[in-house]
């Protein structure tokens, strides 16, 4: 068994994202940076010259005026992400895409094509659309309320799992000489009715080198959590202490023992900002010094809404104690973080004001000091078990750079992160293994069952 080692992810959010109302305002951003495809390639470059696993796209359905600056205009994922594959060579390339709002079979051709195009370097995000807003989008009335979201994303990620196996290994014989270019045995149907997809198949693409895109999830309610410990490979999350990181994993890991996984089948990635100074306390001034410059308690209130979906607090007396009854507008939202902000008001008798400067202040980020400080309390983390790897904000590029030249190389030296990638796909650099796609049945014109099929819960 080879050594475990650290996984680094790379998350880009431009122009600015949540509580970053102003970092395009940074000279060594360019103001169009989310939208602007020579930026991305030069920071996933640098990146993949650090080694990093790889790049995490987030994206969403819905905006208001009031979004931050990258949500505003950005470039939609698979696509950017089409361009870095032909730009790069071995670091990995995740998609956000919605559960919510996409067709199964569609959405598995497009990340099966990106898996493709990119030698088996693809990965999906799955998410289920908080933004209740999306719904006017997509021709719906009203957003799918919050049980029928999870319920389709079960079923979703089985639908598209048994179309990327449409194809066995060998499949393609392309003979010149006998003129064969399929072994049709080899090539299956899926034939699915559920409860919210029909979908027959089969997928008309081959496997990738990987078998099948990487899957990420990232919800952290109970339904997500079931969602993630059953169908991903690994989950995005956040926590401010390593105690809560090592709760998280030790959950997720029971929950994966408990659905008939190995207990460390699911990687736990949290994403994290990471300030770098000359010294610990020069680190901690940088980071108030970005946080204050980065937002303003305007734009935190006008933003403060979508978890409510997007309910509008400008309307309420800031000084007056917080309107609990607006929860109500979560309830095809983010209802389980607009939860947490109401018990956490209540619990303080908090004013509007003061909940939402409590919010958006943010919490100090772990991982801050000194290059040694730094690369000592991710090591910490890490062999404390409390995760596998982190999705690093690239934030402001000046601490991005220095976190690839002065940190890395530390925690290189220490043996806890690769000096060469391992392999060409992404799910070799992260450990994983390959899918197996044996597959019974004859031909595409039966019903074909996998030999192993993913746990199904609604």
């Amino acid at each position: 068994m080879s050594k475990r080692t650290l996984k680094l992810g790379l998350v880009t959010m431009g122009a600015g994202g949540p509580g970053q109302h102003n970092r395009w305002l940074d000279p060594n951003i360019p103001a169009d940076a989310s939208v602007n495809i020579q930026w991305y390639v030069e920071q996933v470059r640098k990146a993949e010259a650090a080694k990093f696993d790889f790049v995490f796209i987030v994206d969403s359905q819905y905006i208001t005026k009031d979004s931050p600056p990258h949500y505003l205009n950005r470039l939609e994922p698979l696509t950017l992400l089409s361009a870095l594959a032909v730009a790069t060579s071995h670091i990995g390339l995740v998609g956000t895409l919605t559960t919510s709002f996409n067709s199964p079979f569609n959405l598995a051709r497009r990340l099966a094509s990106l898996d493709l195009i990119s030698g088996g370097r693809a990965g999906w995000n799955v998410v289920t659309s908080g933004d209740a807003g999306a719904a006017g989008n997509f021709g719906l009335d009203e957003h799918y309320d919050y049980e029928t979201r999870y319920g389709r994303a079960f079923e979703y990620i089985d639908v598209v799992q048994g179309l990327w196996r449409s194809y066995e290994d060998g499949a393609f014989v392309r003979d010149r000489e006998s003129g064969v270019f399929l072994d049709a045995s080899k090539l299956h149907s899926l034939d699915h009715k559920g409860e919210y997809f029909s979908v027959t198949g089969p997928l008309n693409l081959q496997r990738s080198p990987q078998g099948q895109p990487v899957i990420f999830q990232a919800g952290d309610s109970d339904h997500g959590r079931n969602l993630g410990s059953l169908t991903a490979d690994a989950i995005f999350t956040h926590s401010a202490s390593i105690e809560e990181g090592r709760k998280f994993k030790e959950d997720i890991s029971a929950r994966a023992v408990a659905a008939g996984r190995d207990r460390d089948a699911v990687l736990i990635l949290p994403g994290v900002s990471i300030y770098v100074g000359d010294s610990d306390d020069d680190a901690r001034r940088i980071e108030e010094d970005y946080r204050r410059a980065d937002n303003s308690f305007e734009h935190a209130l006008a933003e403060f809404g979508r978890s409510f979906g997007w309910h509008d607090f400008r309307q309420y007396d800031l000084d007056a104690p917080f309107p609990v009854e607006a929860l109500e507008h979560a309830r095809r939202s983010f209802f389980t973080q607009a939860s947490r902000i109401v018990e956490f008001a209540q619990q303080g008798s908090l004013t509007l004001r003061q909940t939402v400067e409590a919010i958006s202040a943010s919490r100090r980020s772990p991982f801050v000091g000194s290059a040694q400080t730094v690369a000592d309390e991710i090591i910490r983390w890490f062999e404390g078990g409390a995760l596998d790897g982190l999705n690093v904000m690239l934030g402001h590029p000046e601490q991005f750079d220095r976190f690839l030249n002065e940190v890395v190389p530390i925690l290189q030296a220490r043996g806890v992160y690769r000096n060469e990638y391992e392999d060409a796909t992404l799910r070799g650099n992260l450990g994983l293994p390959k899918p197996s796609n044996i597959r019974t049945g004859t031909s595409a014109t039966g019903p074909a069952e996998p030999a192993e099929r993913t746990l199904v819960s609604s």
